[in-house]
């Protein structure tokens, strides 16, 4: 398939003059004698309307509108003429409309996941999404769009600047849709900052052809390349990607088959980074030498805030590896080595590592499949006092009695609301008077240290963790508004 974008035609004011002049829009297929077959189908997607230029959400008026599809500047007619678009678009294709697509056009939000719109479907769709100015998120997992329906969200894309996040997860797209999304990737000219392409059956070639693309594109702020058939060489190319890119922040690799060869290469790209925040390998094959490097990036990068590493072989030696890093790293916020086959001792070394770093900013570890001993919290107490924010989340403890049990989860919510009861003020303004800025939202970590800071009521962390579990945290903010 030619994956270039074919330059739009001519005659777009001419086709939308025809059929005004016929009456063909919006009237039924069987009320109709037009037919798909008259028209080339490449040229469908810009034969029917073409996006305003500007990247604001303002609806043209009829002298700088390039169609006739605004012919009385009212919001009724607007939304009238997406609904009759979209039919007259499946009729020109030749398929079913989508009935949730019609009812949804107006939502900044539309899930279109499961719906097995296949690729005329998703022509449809894109012909829709050309003009469309209030659709910022589109969801189309699953739905075998293949080569022809990826060609055409790509060729929308250069005419609509309102659409930000796109999911064409699961769609088997291979390397003929890896490299229809490369070029497009290569213009740097749409809004798109968020690309989920997960379970596609990407491959080494298709990496090389998105990492070539990745390495010079700077609009793409969160990628999703999970499920995929990556291996080692895919690592190669995306670490020199890493090392290039100055767009990403969000990496999503797990389920992948990277192991100590795609490792390495990974985090030499990483060491060099100065732009990714959240990276996701977990489910790979990472192992110590792969923990060696990653602690060897922890040294030199101070952007990374988040990274799972879950599940990926590395045992207590590789966790030293990587506490080598943690004992000098300025910037990591969250680590996750869940079902790593670690034992306390590798735990020791993550949490000993942490208090050695007067600057960590460390406020989760994820060691959930481990179960300590009271020593071992003993131990972590004193961790804490020196980093607050910290929340260590591990199995269990190895002998504790009920009684000691039932002391450390009593419900915090009820320890709040008694003081609060006694001092006479809301529940709310408790939690206000914990954030310094006096507002109704704050980081997590700020706000697990100063519950546990705060002499008010007796928290300890394990209590704090099932307070964040209440409250409406987002992105890494707990927002009190929730309980007024």
């Amino acid at each position: 398939m030619q994956s270039g974008f074919p330059p739009k035609p001519a005659l777009l004011q001419a086709c939308w003059d025809e059929k005004l002049a016929t009456g063909s829009l919006g009237i039924p297929p069987d009320e109709t004698e037009t037919t798909p077959s008259q028209q080339n189908s490449d040229d469908i997607l810009y034969c029917e309307v073409e996006a305003h230029p500007s990247v604001e959400k303002e609806k043209p008026t009829r002298e700088d509108s390039e169609t006739d599809l605004e012919i009385e500047d009212t919001e009724k007619f607007f939304t009238i003429g997406q609904k009759e678009l979209y039919l007259e678009a499946c009729r020109l294709v030749g398929v079913v409309p989508a009935s949730y697509f019609i009812r949804n056009m107006e939502e900044s939000c539309v899930n279109l996941n499961h719906h097995g719109l296949g690729p005329k479907g998703t022509k449809a769709i894109a012909i829709t999404l050309v003009s469309n100015t209030t659709i910022l998120k589109l969801e189309l997992e699953d739905n075998a769009i293949m080569e022809e329906g990826v060609l055409s969200l790509m060729e929308m894309l250069h005419e609509n600047y309102y659409l930000q996040e796109l999911n064409m997860s699961d769609n088997d797209l291979g390397l003929e849709g890896a490299r229809i999304i490369s070029d497009f990737l290569q213009e740097n000219n749409s809004s798109l900052w968020k690309l989920k392409l997960s379970g596609n059956n990407f491959k080494e070639e298709s990496a090389a052809l998105l990492c070539q693309a990745l390495s010079s594109n700077y609009r793409i702020r969160s990628l999703n390349l999970s499920h995929n058939q990556f291996s080692d060489v895919a690592g190669e190319h995306l670490g020199q990607m890493l090392a290039l890119n100055v767009g990403l922040q969000s990496l999503n690799l797990s389920w992948n088959h990277f192991h100590i060869r795609g490792a390495v290469a990974l985090c030499n790209g990483l060491r060099s980074n100065v732009t990714l925040k959240k990276l996701d390998v977990s489910m790979n094959g990472f192992g110590n030498e792969g923990a060696l490097a990653l602690g060897d990036v922890l040294r030199l990068n101070s952007c990374l805030v988040y990274i799972d590493i879950s599940s990926n072989g590395i045992t207590n030696e590789g966790a030293s590896r990587i506490s080598k890093g943690l004992e000098v790293n300025e910037s990591l916020q969250v680590l996750k080595l869940f079902l790593n086959p670690m034992s306390m001792e590798g735990a020791v070394y993550l949490i000993m590592s942490i208090k050695r770093n007067p600057k960590s900013r460390m406020e989760e570890l994820d060691i959930s499949n481990i179960l300590v001993t009271e020593q071992f919290v003993k131990v972590l107490d004193g961790v804490c006092a020196i980093h607050p924010q910290l929340d260590v989340l591990y199995k269990g403890l190895q002998g504790l009695s009920s009684k000691k049990t039932t002391s450390l989860w009593t419900n915090p919510m009820k320890l709040i609301q008694n003081y609060t009861e006694q001092q006479k003020i809301s529940t709310v303004e408790f939690f206000k008077s914990l954030n310094p800025a006096g507002s109704m939202i704050m980081p997590v970590g700020d706000f697990r240290k100063a519950m546990i800071q705060q002499n008010k009521v007796p928290i300890n962390p394990y209590q704090v963790r099932e307070l964040l579990k209440k409250l409406d945290e987002k992105n890494g903010m707990v927002d009190f508004s929730c309980l007024m």
